[in-house]
């Protein structure tokens, strides 16, 4: 099946038995007969509340990913300790309203029972979906056309384990051949389609949904040019695990029925997420700007009577997919910092930098007016740091995969702001582009309130800038 009506049926089926779960609780619960159901109007409400309470909390955990032939296991693991932990938030408020009224029993062993129906209801509703979605792949429904990067013995043992692994629901259409004088040899009946020049040909001629890339390890131009080539295409890009300490921090890896996968920038955030992540932006940096109204006043007033000068400074950006946009922030700096020296970075000891701009860096102050740029959609409140258009050219040339950093918008703080000082030099931007990818394949509403959170404490304890 398609990938838009494997997350409606996935729906679908939790909401059958999420309800149905409340029913059988609610029996249990109210009700003092062992057949008899009495059907309330009451009772239809709450159900409601609880079905969506429940669907939020898969959302947010990513229950609702699309599937790779995801362990069973994993699965029911994953829905066993999100209900495990939701189902406590659930009940703090239903016996909290349950306070002095008649008739209900204010009894601990409640939270068991319906933590036991609700988890066994669920997880026998998505194993029937998974079996059935299982059927229909063998049965030759939904399968995806594959394109294996190489021709070795490591993508020849892979390309048997795709067929004797039918449930996976690949199909090899071909190899890619890294030389040249492999072209027209074959495997399996499987055939060698063209080299590396000709992959986005044969994408395209084939209907080819994924790629799978089973290079030697020595081979780390190729896989590059294969990444490069392939990102726009719309394909779902796979490595054998062989690749991937060059790539770590990089990738999301998955265990496939006993074929270790590891799959690079896969779709980074379901539409439900993006737009609960849209909406935490939107409603903290708002009571973010309101709440540091005075800091703002104050700042304002102490730039001005430092130096001569604008209050805000802009400054000329990279964003998501390349997209330019103005930054806003508190000037740091002398006026006209770089008009004899040209686009340069900040060094620990700068003479440009004033009194109040070494404090309002110190301590973030200088990007509360970037507050603004997130309510405009341009950057997020958590997401790679913007660089300047001449840099961003300069670091790709440079550092393989640095543009990856555009695949998000870029944020006011990041998981690299959290965990490494600013740049002085090229090798610092090599080691943060690790944390920024590690961020990108990982990214997801919990990581981003876990980094905002520590950058709470990294502006407390006045770290974050030259401090290791």
């Amino acid at each position: 099946m398609n990938k838009t009506l494997e997350k409606i049926s996935l729906i679908f089926i939790d909401f059958l038995t999420i309800n149905l779960a409340w029913i059988f609780y609610y029996y249990f619960r109210v009700e003092s007969g062992l057949f008899e159901m009495v059907i309330k109007p009451s009772y239809f409400l709450p159900m409601l509340v609880i079905y969506f309470y429940w669907a939020f909390l898969f959302f947010a955990v990513g229950m609702y990913r699309l599937w790779f032939a995801n362990s069973r296991f994993e699965e029911i693991s994953k829905l066993f300790k999100t209900t495990f932990i939701g189902v406590f938030v659930l009940f703090s408020l239903i016996f909290f309203d349950d306070i002095g009224r008649p008739g209900v029993t204010n009894t601990r062993y409640l939270i068991l029972i319906y933590w036991g129906i609700l988890t066994f209801a669920v997880s026998l509703g998505r194993l029937f979906f998974r079996a059935l979605q299982r059927y229909l792949l063998i049965a030759g429904y939904g399968r995806r056309n594959v394109l294996i990067i190489g021709f070795n013995k490591k993508s020849k043992e892979l390309l048997k384990s795709i067929i004797r692994n039918r449930p996976l629901g690949l199909d090899v259409v071909g190899f890619i051949a890294v030389e040249d004088k492999n072209i027209g040899k074959s495997y399996n009946t499987v055939n060698v389609l063209s080299n590396l020049d000709g992959i986005e040909e044969q994408i395209k001629l084939n209907n080819i949904k994924e790629i799978i890339i089973s290079i030697e390890e020595t081979n780390h131009d190729e896989l590059i040019k294969v990444i490069s080539r392939c990102d726009s295409l719309g394909v779902v890009i796979k490595v054998v695990p062989d690749i991937y300490q060059m790539l770590t921090g990089q990738v999301r890896s998955a265990s496939v029925y006993g074929i270790p996968l590891i799959e690079v920038n896969p779709k980074l955030l379901s539409d439900f997420e993006r737009k609960i992540k849209r909406l935490m932006d939107i409603l903290i940096s708002l009571f973010l700007l309101i709440f540091s109204s005075p800091i703002i006043l104050l700042t304002a007033i102490a730039i001005k009577l430092e130096s001569k000068g604008p209050i805000i400074y802009k400054q000329e950006r990279v964003g998501l997919k390349g997209k330019k946009f103005t930054i806003f922030k508190f000037r740091s700096m002398v006026q006209d910092a770089e008009k004899n020296t040209g686009a340069i970075w900040a060094s620990k000891i700068d003479s440009r930098i004033t009194k109040v701009g070494n404090f309002i860096r110190k301590v973030r102050i200088d990007e509360i007016p970037q507050m603004y740029n997130v309510l405009k959609g341009e950057m997020s409140l958590v997401g790679p740091r913007p660089e300047r258009p001449i840099f961003v050219e300069q670091f790709a040339k440079e550092i393989p995969f640095y543009k990856r950093r555009l695949l998000v918008k870029p944020g006011l703080t990041g998981w690299a702001q959290v965990k490494h000082k600013y740049d002085e030099d090229i090798e610092d931007v090599k080691n943060k582009l690790n944390y920024d990818l590690f961020y990108i394949e990982n990214i997801s509403v919990r990581m981003d309130l876990k980094i905002l959170f520590r950058t709470i404490f990294v502006v407390i304890l006045g770290k974050g800038h030259f401090e290791k």
